[in-house]
């Protein structure tokens, strides 16, 4: 079965085939699996003696989690503190722990990872095992660490635990994989300290973000930009590897942009044919896209670089949380 046919499952009228239905007790039951030796006291979670946010989900796929990540990032610095931020580096080829340094290669440490590095400029470090990448970490003096995704890794002791919802898309069908979307079940969200709606609207005591993209960036020649609306009334090619190009592509629609829409699976290694078209329009495309299109870009080439927008509130009271744990635990 394909990826359109499973979203028409998962997030369509489609009911589920009877043999999908039946790999979810086995999925369940790997992941009771992975949990029984930490619930029995047979592995314990390792606790850092910084502070720890993990930003993730309850779904397969993008929900914004990068960018709440970035955000997380830009506010605490503004709040006095020192993050870094630890990946699995899905994507990328590293097999050791590794340390982003300031041009990092996609292919080797993963898109994700090489977007929050260029954005930030924080200590960025991936690793199979989060706990090995927070290592990296500890020499960087950094006081906080945020993961970017492992809300289901129980391995990684936190402070806080941030689920980010699709508003759009919410949970689908409600069923846990490979029936429905969900890694967990549905009840697991009273856990979270915070559960941030990305889109949509926000439900109950939800917080609400939104991604704001205005301006397209130039991936080739001399650095320029120009408002996205500029591209307006004109016809332009639309590139997403992302977890949900559908949001993309409407929000290039929305500045009145004709888009041929080119969607491509999450985390996709893009080659020079993926983002060149026999015509001479305009490629647009996600930002998380655009870093691994360096050696092959050309003037006609440009991301959408966005941005989270969330209530200070939310980053006042993430602050409190964390000047409230004790340094050095």
């Amino acid at each position: 079965m394909n990826a359109a046919g499973i979203a028409r499952i998962w997030y369509g009228d489609a009911p589920p085939p009877w043999w999908l239905r039946a790999l979810v007790p086995l999925y369940r039951l790997l992941r009771a699996l992975a949990r029984w030796p930490y619930a029995l006291g047979l592995r314990r979670a390792r606790r850092l003696p910084v502070a720890v946010i993990v930003v993730g989900n309850l779904t397969v796929g993008g929900t914004g989690k990068t960018p709440l990540v970035i955000a997380l990032v830009d506010s605490l610095r503004e709040r006095g503190f020192h993050p870094g931020v630890v990946s699995r580096g899905y994507g990328g080829s590293a097999r050791t722990p590794t340390l982003l340094d300031d041009r990092p290669d996609p292919a080797v440490v993963g898109d994700e990872p090489s977007l929050i590095r260029r954005r930030t400029r924080v200590p960025v470090a991936v690793a199979r095992s989060r706990c090995q990448a927070a290592q990296l970490l500890l020499d960087r003096r950094v006081d906080v660490i945020i993961a970017d995704d492992g809300l289901q890794n129980p391995a990684l002791a936190r402070d806080i635990e941030i689920c980010v919802i699709d508003g759009e898309r919410r949970f689908g069908n409600g069923l846990l994989l490979p029936a429905g979307p969900l890694r967990e079940h549905i009840d697991e969200l009273q856990r979270f300290a915070f559960r941030v709606c990305n889109g949509g609207t926000a439900h109950g005591d939800e917080i609400s973000m939104r991604l704001c993209g205005d301006v397209a960036v130039a991936l080739a020649g001399p650095t320029a930009s120009r408002p996205l609306a500029s591209f307006a009334g004109s016809r332009v090619h639309a590139v997403a590897g992302i977890g949900n190009p559908a949001r993309f592509f409407a929000s290039l629609c929305a500045h009145g942009i004709e888009v041929v829409e080119h969607p491509l699976p999450d985390h996709h290694a893009l080659a020079a044919a993926d983002v060149t078209f026999a015509d001479m329009l305009p490629v647009l495309m996600t930002e998380k896209d655009a870093v691994k299109c360096a050696a092959f870009a050309t003037p006609g080439h440009w991301c959408v670089p966005v941005r989270a927008q969330l209530a200070e509130s939310f980053h006042d009271e993430v602050a409190g949380i964390l000047r409230t744990l004790k340094p050095g635990r």
